[in-house]
């Protein structure tokens, strides 16, 4: 077995006082690891020997140095109490209290004995002890230490530019008592090049951590070799122990690939499989496949085991083309949302329902952007049918698969005509698309109000009635000039636009024969006129000269802002339009949105900072249907631009004349303190209907962050919620000593933790341990998780807690 780390780690550093020098342009670099080495300031001539001792003997060639013997030149030096040096064979014999130094290299070495030969540079020491310096890869998350790695054995020797040490250990602890150790018979050590140990033990302390018939550490530069990885161990108490190993293929210097296998004892087996590669220097990608096969989750009542396996498949790539053209692509595809619960090691991603794919071809030049997308958005979920009287009750998947096959977009920025205040830009798009979904119906609900529904009034249970569908090839083409101007009044500025949206639709949805909505292959033109007028009005400003714990001045500015807008030539056709994306939920509209926004800023010194920031919005709705899209007493959930332009939490469910009322308040008195809260009131409703806080704080070593996210509105609209959300902790993934950090997800409203999680770090001179604690509770995941790692400042870590899942 061989063990491999595949990033660099040199054992060697640059001697003090040396450079790197750069080759000539355009000369070929045949040594890239080889490193320049400037000769010491006051050293020996090339060629010379300066030779001190307090008894020094000739006989021939042949010289005896007695007393506090030395010989230095311009690259090595040795010291002893005895020197024996022949000037023709260049061999050197030294005795008791012997220290070398070898300047180019950084090496020192202290033994009992040497015989070194100067002019091949190969030698024995024995009872042997020395350091170097490492040369430190400071990267995100990687325990650092300025140490220099310390080695001891019985004897070593040098041959061929190779150091070969025997019975003796390696570490970049302080001795006498390191905290690790590389102990086993033999390491064979080529510096700039690589280190290899052969039967090893790796010890914490005297504990050892486990044995390896073989060990390589590259100290190249690109240290890219084949060979197996850290083992790891971990626990679950729903997949119980987690015993993996790993490969790494450096197929060749522009492609590797990673695969590591994972035995859940409790479970089955997991396959992590990962290809990265540069096909050129102007392109890359990264593809991973992640699955598991499962042997079930055993169920208490005897039932079968519960089986969720199933597999995830990404690849992320971007390529530069040329002549503004970019390419980018983002594949993801997931065989089931319970293998996503059941198996993702990250909470955020477990409770996410959406994959998304998507590839573009882009090109940029002047005011235009061209795209051609293709994409797929599936969104997962379930839905249960018990109502003992349909015949097709059960648990159904109610997944909205959305594709774009593809979509040329063509855009303008704004773009001024002559020297006219006016602007022009256009947004112009034309593609194949498809959307597919259950549909499901209410009992006791009029057919022509029924929309497509996944819940129903008064509680009721939905019923299947078929696969909502478009074709498969279904046709949009959307053309949206605009033009922008501004007039200026005093101090009032008034910006006007008039936008011109043509877009054509190759099939629509409304009753079918059994007054049920469904696609009809009936083509559509939806024509709509857009007026905007942005009233921006002059801000009311105050300075207050007198010094606070805020700052040497401050400023209160008022600015308030209205906006109408009016959309006609929609109507009721907005029922006929199928949902794809934002540029199908445009309605007719007349409305005015007003805005006043608070700032407080602060001076200190000669900078100026924002310390408060309170923002009102409310929209007022002439037109209370929209044209006719939100249909009298229809009592179901309507997702409108003109409500997503204002807040993110739906609220039409009937006919309004108001918005909520949306509140934006941000404050940061001080760098280290920052709190956000965000509440919608409606009016019709007399309650806040939704509320989002959050609350930060840091302190040297210390930090905390609360917050708090509430839903209260009707079930049609949103499902009611209530969750807490805290973090806190001290220190960092570096600091020497004891860190450690809580995060923790509680669910107000089910009364269950969610997500928690807990890690302690001990960091000391040279290495690090990690102990993490995972707790999750949600949809079909109840399990606790124990992960660990140990990293070695300047090499790596191995263990079951990855870097992307530390806390810190």
């Amino acid at each position: 077995m061989a063990l491999v780390l595949t990033r660099a780690a040199a054992l060697g550093q640059l001697p003090p006082g040396s450079v790197l020098v750069p080759p000539p342009t355009g000369a070929p670099v045949t040594q890239p690891n080889k490193r320049i080495y400037k000769p010491r300031p006051n050293a020996p001539q090339v060629g010379d020997w300066d030779v001190r001792a307090a008894i020094q003997t000739a006989d021939g060639k042949l010289r005896h140095l007695r007393g506090h013997a030395e010989m230095e030149n311009v690259n090595m030096l040795f010291r002893a109490d005895e020197i024996d040096y022949d000037e023709d064979t260049g061999e050197v014999h030294a005795r008791g209290s012997v220290y070398f130094e070898q300047f180019e290299r950084n090496e020192k070495i202290w033994c009992d004995h040497v015989d070194y030969n100067t002019k091949t540079e190969a030698g024995k020491f024995y009872d042997v002890r020395g350091t170097t310096s490492p040369r430190i890869d400071t990267r995100p998350g990687m325990l650092t230490s300025l140490n220099p790695y310390y080695f001891q054995g019985k004897w070593a020797e040098r041959v061929d530019g190779h150091y070969i040490l025997y019975d003796g250990f390696l570490t970049n602890c302080r001795i006498p008592n390191p905290w690790w150790r590389l102990k086993g018979p033999r390491f064979n050590i080529v510096p700039q090049e690589s280190a290899r140990a052969y039967r090893a033990v790796f010890l914490l302390r005297r504990f050892p951590l486990f044995y390896t018939p073989f060990f390589y550490k590259s100290l190249e530069k690109v240290p890219r070799r084949t060979g197996l990885l850290m083992p790891n161990i971990g626990h679950s108490s729903t997949r119980g122990v987690m015993l993996g190993v790993g490969a790494f293929w450096a197929i060749n210097r522009s492609y590797d690939a990673t695969y590591h296998v994972q035995d859940y004892t409790a479970r089955g087996y997991a396959h992590h499989l990962e290809l990265s590669g540069k096909p050129t220097d102007k392109a890359d990608f990264d593809a991973l496949l992640f699955g598991v096969q499962d042997r079930g989750l055993k169920q208490t009542d005897g039932a079968p085991p519960i089986k969720q396996g199933g597999y995830t498949f990404s690849v992320a790539g971007k390529a530069d083309l040329g002549d503004g053209w970019t390419a980018r692509g983002f594949i993801n595809d997931l065989s089931s949302y319970t293998f996503r619960q059941a198996f993702s090691d990250s909470f955020n991603e477990a409770v996410f329902s959406e994959v998304s794919s998507v590839a573009f071809l882009q090109k940029d030049w002047s005011t235009y952007t061209f795209d051609t997308v293709v994409e797929r958005k599936q969104d997962f979920t379930t839905l249960e049918i018990t109502n003992p009287t349909n015949e097709k009750q059960g648990t159904y998947d109610n997944s909205v698969i959305i594709k774009k096959l593809p979509e040329l977009d063509l855009s303008s920025r704004d773009h001024q005509v002559e020297n006219l205040p006016v602007w022009y830009s256009f947004d112009t798009s034309a593609g194949l698309m498809s959307r597919t979904q259950p549909d499901f119906y209410c009992p006791g609900v009029e057919p022509g109000q029924q929309g497509t529904f996944t819940t129903c009034p008064d509680n009721q249970q939905p019923a299947l009635l078929g696969r909502y569908a478009t074709n498969l090839l279904d046709s949009r083409m959307d053309f949206a000039p605009q033009i922008t101007s501004v007039l200026h009044l005093g101090d009032f500025h008034l910006i006007p636009s008039f936008t011109v949206d043509e877009t054509f639709y190759g099939e629509t949805q409304g009753p079918y024969e059994d007054g049920f909505m469904r696609v009809l292959p009936q083509d559509f033109l939806r024509s709509a006129r857009e007026f905007k007028m942005d009233l921006v009005a002059p801000s009311f400003a105050r300075v207050f000269n007198r010094k606070s714990w805020l700052g040497d001045k401050l400023k209160h500015v008022i600015e308030p802002k209205a906006t109408y807008e009016y959309v006609t030539g929609i109507g009721q056709d907005f029922n006929k339009i199928i949902r794809f994306d934002e540029t199908d939920l445009l309605s007719n509209t007349n409305q005015v949105t007003f805005s006043l926004t608070n700032r407080l800023y602060a001076k200190r010194g000669d900078d100026v900072v924002e310390i408060v920031s309170w923002q009102l919005s409310e929209a007022r709705y002439f037109d209370p249907t929209f044209g006719g899209a939100i249909l009298p007493g229809s009592e179901q959930r309507n997702v409108l631009l003109s409500q997503l332009e204002l807040t993110p939490f739906a609220f039409l469910d009937g006919p309004r004349n108001y918005s909520p009322i949306v509140s934006e308040l941000r404050v940061q008195p001080k760098w280290n303190v920052g709190f956000e809260w965000r509440t919608d009131y409606d009016p019709v409703r007399h309650s806040v209907v939704a509320s989002t806080a959050s609350a930060d704080w840091r302190k040297g070593l210390y930090f905390i962050s609360v917050g708090q996210t509430e839903v209260h509105s009707d079930v049609t609209l949103l499902p009611n919620e209530s969750q807490t959300r805290a973090s806190f902790g001290i220190g960092n993934s570096t600091r020497r000593g004891w860190n450690a950090a809580v995060v923790a997800v509680y669910d107000d409203k089910a009364d269950v933790l969610q997500y928690a999680i807990a890690q302690a770090t001990y960091n000391t001179d040279c290495c690090g341990l990690s102990i993490q604690l995972v707790r999750l509770n949600f949809g079909t995941r109840d399990e606790t998780q124990y992960r660990f790692a140990f990293a070695v400042a300047n090499l790596g870590s191995f263990g079951t807690l990855k870097r992307q899942e530390r806390l810190f």
